[in-house]
């Protein structure tokens, strides 16, 4: 284990003899650094906080202190960080809340670029790219593949789907379709990602059946549930409809992210 003289592991954390910590790095006693992880020169890790295995934490990152809540009162609540993240200066990423699930879960192969932050209680799925200075309230949802433009902010309890993109200081207090493409403030609907579904190697033939059933779903003609049942008649066997159509019906008291009229 690479450890800097100037650096401060407190007793009980669980390192790797694998990982790297850097000068004036401090490490608490109820971390736990995987294989590989590096820590560069004035990182804070403390809390009960799990880094997985390849990530790297850039200067004057701060993972697990306190959350921003009014009613923490220093319950053991945890953040899981999982594996070959790229965390950048000046990131922030805090633990759960018993208020809430008890835990703050980001998962593998994210990029949270400077000034990044990640609140209480939030999921993070695999390869998410959050850019400068985006900000998630507590308890969000963010699906797979999804990318957050540069001073963005989400508000609390909000999910954004699998694939989907918000623009860059984008102001977002819906959720957002999977695949769905939103900007501005506050946020609206402007169709949906196609660029990320070509780059994550998307058939065109799926493109164009996600394309027109986003056209039914979305259309003016009919109720929402009755424009659900009918994408959902025609594009049933199509996976990435499918997964829109569920998306939308798993809360029905979330509001959902619309195109302008």
């Amino acid at each position: 284990m690479a450890v800097h003289p100037t650096a401060i592991v407190e007793d009980g954390a669980s390192i790797d003899p694998s990982a790297e910590i850097g000068a004036y790095a401090h490490v608490g006693a109820n971390v736990t650094l995987g294989p590989g992880v590096r820590l560069h020169a004035h990182t804070v890790v403390t809390g009960h906080t799990h880094v997985g295995e390849g990530t790297e934490v850039y200067p004057f990152a701060v993972l697990g202190t306190s959350p921003q809540h009014n009613a923490y009162e220093g319950e053991p609540t945890t953040l899981l960080i999982g594996k070959n993240n790229q965390i950048r200066e000046h990131v922030t990423m805090h633990p759960g809340t018993v208020q809430g699930r008890g835990e703050t879960r980001v998962g593998d192969n994210g990029l949270f670029m400077v000034g990044a932050h990640v609140a209480h209680d939030c999921i993070i799925h695999d390869n998410v790219i959050m850019a400068n200075n985006a900000t998630l309230g507590g308890h969000i949802e963010i699906g797979e593949f999804v990318f957050l433009g540069g001073l963005s902010a989400i508000h609390q309890f909000c999910r954004i789907g699998p694939y989907a993109f918000l623009g860059g200081g984008g102001i977002l207090t819906t959720d957002i379709i999977p695949y769905g493409s939103a900007f501005g403030n506050h946020a609206k609907l402007e169709g949906l990602n196609i660029v990320g579904m070509k780059r994550r190697g998307m058939q065109r033939g799926k493109i164009h059946a996600v394309r027109s059933a986003y056209r039914l779903m979305f259309a003016e003609e009919g109720t929402l549930k009755e424009r659900l049942e009918d994408a959902a008649a025609r594009f049933g066997d199509v996976e990435e409809v499918m997964t829109i159509i569920a998306f939308m019906q798993v809360d029905a008291d979330r509001p959902l992210c619309l195109p302008a009229r």
